[in-house]
């Protein structure tokens, strides 16, 4: 019912929003360094930053006229003394983390730029869309992922945060979010309606529940399998920037891929994206002229072979400068 109701405002809204390459809302590029790891198990996800600079993402950014600001890599204290509260694993270094991370997105849209947050783990997205509504308020969020990320503490099986940064933001969740030290400071600032995952199919009960019950646009990969990656796009706009006038988040998590080609990750799931769909959302939403934060995380150099490694880190390269590269085009 829901995906047939969207045919019909599609056409309409693609009239206006013909493809072709245009600039982006913002032609300066902030780029941000997350290490951040405390939000899942797998160590080593805290060098996906340097895993992508040593890529050469910047530079070749750069040689395509793009105008970056490199603010190097979040420096975070680490607190060994962390202890779980109600089941939620590391919520002082994770709380403390997503502010700092919220303060540094704000400033640098704030300043003209496309936020663009190297990661790290997806407890990241916390700060990152925050902060970017903070500065953009109008803003709608696009989840590219294997997982839903909105389990919350009382719902989450692992206590992973990771598992859980979609919860502290969504206002109609705000009743089901109990108090937790150190995340005091997060307001809800995303409304469900305003939201759009893609390529989802592992989803615990918890979250299956919150997205059927809460309004949350939903494109699992049964749905880019039957309509194309390019027909789930037009449905996700149409659901969550019907006029195409707001700033779009961009969230992007690296086991949306398959596991053929984005091994290094910590919860791969089978079935997932081909590195060209990938690509492909990555250059449509830029063509949309209003692509203003992008988050890329779950990149785990420590995993997999040396050859799988390198296809993962490949695949998030070229994601990344067929997106921002359209804004010089």
């Amino acid at each position: 019912m829901f995906i047939s109701s969207l045919f019909s405002g599609i056409t309409k809204y693609f009239v206006s929003q013909t493809r072709s390459l245009v600039r982006l809302s913002k032609d300066k590029v902030g780029v941000i360094g997350v290490p951040s790891c405390k939000g899942q198990s797998a160590g080593g996800v805290q060098h996906g930053p340097k895993a992508l600079r040593q890529a050469g993402i910047i530079d070749k950014l750069t040689q395509l006229g793009v105008e970056v600001y490199d603010y190097g890599d979040l420096v975070f204290e680490q607190f060994d003394d962390d202890t779980p509260i109600l089941g939620l694993k590391n919520p002082k270094n994770i709380g403390l983390a997503a502010k700092k991370i919220s303060d540094q997105v704000s400033r640098v849209i704030k300043d003209d730029q496309i936020a663009l947050t190297l990661g790290g783990d997806h407890s990241l997205s916390i700060g990152t869309i925050h902060g970017h509504a903070a500065a953009e308020k109008n803003m709608c969020l696009v989840w590219v992922d294997a997982h839903a990320d909105i389990n919350t503490p009382l719902t989450s099986p692992s206590g992973n945060v990771h598992g859980m940064a979609l919860s502290f933001l969504v206002k109609e969740l705000k009743e089901y979010i109990p108090q937790i030290p150190h995340f005091e400071w997060i307001k809800p600032c995303i409304s469900a309606k305003d939201i759009a995952y893609i390529g989802l199919r592992d989803l615990d009960p918890g979250e299956l529940w919150i997205v059927r019950n809460m309004g949350i646009s939903c494109f699992t990969m049964h749905e880019v399998d039957r309509y194309g990656i390019d027909m789930v796009l037009r449905m996700s706009m149409q659901a969550i920037n019907p006029h195409g006038d707001r700033p779009i988040h961009l969230s992007f998590d690296v086991d949306s891929l398959d596991p053929r080609i984005s091994a290094a990750t910590g919860t791969p799931v089978p079935g997932g994206l081909s590195v060209r769909e990938g690509i492909y959302i990555a250059e449509e939403l830029a063509a949309t002229g209003k692509l203003t934060a992008v988050d890329l995380v779950e990149v785990n150099p420590l995993l997999g072979t040396k050859e799988e490694r390198d296809l993962t880190v490949y695949a998030v390269y070229m994601f990344i400068i067929s997106g921002l590269s359209l804004c010089v085009i």
